[in-house]
């Protein structure tokens, strides 16, 4: 929670100058590539107020921003709304056409970099990085108002123009990169098929040691099997829509990968150093993110009948007669394209059908329209 003189500051965010209507934020001045910029905090009801969207309706040549995202603001803002005590939201870096005016505490020292900006409140604020975070917290303020005394990091730049504006946005994501799915897993404590995954890596015989926690993809010289993120989707779609509590679903999973364990040899010869973890990643793709998902579907299926151990596993019995070596051509146009392992949706689903008909399962509608594509050629 904000202390109490944090609290005082963000009510101050906004003020009336006695020569006329202003901004005045507590602010912090730094000076980048010769220029000056301003770190503050801004009251987060503050936010949707004066921070624009460049125009949409504007072509891209025309913008200094990319056309907002609407389908990602409903899981941003339940983010802020679902976790009040602990969620985390990055600066927003902004350009400000019109003046701003930096009143320092002093004349030098750490006086000297911080004080009191001032804006006027006809100047316009655009921003260059965060319009999703904007548009997330106006949607969360609508559910609950009362996040509006909380704050967010605000950097300010002057603006300088089109040009500038869309320089900033392309250098201030020319370097972001988005984490591995897996290091992602690995980290987050909130999501409970995540804690549910890294709990089979510590203690399932399976995956111990098996497993690579930070990377999503396999090196060739890699001693691994799986990575966390192809197990995190396998168990996604293998527990989905069933109302388990955690430790439940924690038990069923592992007792599921323990079944696929005793139908897939090769992970056991991999174990027993039989063979290595390369030679059984180049020759079969049983422990490729593809093959654990539509095994998850595979299950889920199964369990949506019956959650007993006697009756879905019985049921699994076939797929030890399943022919998972890349040499089998039955994967061409399947899990395999091109000689690659291929991980889209409708390769999954191709491979899911493959193996409901081993299992003499029925495919869905879907499932079937994507099976018919692929037999007449189109797929």
């Amino acid at each position: 929670m904000q202390t109490e003189a944090a609290s005082k500051a963000a009510g101050r965010a906004v003020s009336r100058a006695s020569d006329g209507f202003e901004y005045t934020f507590p602010a912090i001045r730094g000076v980048q590539a010769g220029r000056e910029f301003y770190a503050s905090m801004c009251p987060l009801r503050l936010i949707p107020k004066i921070f624009l969207f460049d125009e949409e309706d504007l072509s891209a040549e025309l913008r200094a921003q990319r056309v907002l995202n609407k389908g990602r603001l409903p899981a941003l803002a339940r983010y802020i709304l679902d976790n009040p005590e602990d969620y985390v939201f990055s600066a927003l870096t902004a350009s400000v056409d019109g003046d701003m005016v930096f009143e320092s505490q002093g004349a030098q020292g750490a006086a000297h970099r911080t004080g009191q900006l001032r804006i006027p409140m006809d100047a316009r604020f655009l921003i260059n990085d965060g319009q999703h975070r904007r548009a997330a917290i106006e949607l969360a303020l609508k559910e609950n108002p009362d996040l509006g005394d909380e704050t967010i990091a605000v950097v300010f730049f002057h603006d300088t123009g089109l040009a500038r504006s869309q320089q900033m946005f392309a250098d201030l994501n020319r370097h972001a990169v988005r984490p591995a799915r897996s290091i992602g897993v690995l980290y987050d404590h909130r999501d409970v098929n995540a804690q549910i995954t890294r709990t089979l890596t510590e203690r399932s015989a399976i995956f111990k040691g098996f497993v690579e926690m930070e990377k999503s993809t396999l090196s060739a010289r890699s001693r691994k099997l799986f990575t966390l993120s192809a197990l995190y989707f396998g168990n996604q779609s293998l527990l989905q829509g069933l109302e388990l509590k955690q430790d439940e679903a924690t038990g069923l999973a592992q007792s599921f990968w323990e079944a696929m364990d005793a139908a897939l040899p090769e992970w056991a010869m991999v174990r027993d150093k039989q063979l290595s973890a390369q030679e059984m990643r180049r020759d079969f793709i049983h422990s490729h993110g593809i093959a654990l998902h539509a095994l998850g579907r595979i299950g889920n299926s199964l369990l949506r009948e019956s959650t007993k151990a006697t009756v879905w596993k019985k049921r699994l019995v076939p797929l030890k007669h399943v022919d998972w070596s890349r040499a089998n051509t039955d994967w061409e146009g399947r899990a395999i394209v091109g000689g690659r392992v291929s991980k889209s949706h409708q390769n999954v689903t191709l491979t899911v059908n493959y193996l409901r008909k081993h299992l003499g399962l029925e495919l869905s509608p879907e499932e079937q329209r994507v099976e018919d594509a692929y037999l007449r050629g189109e797929a």
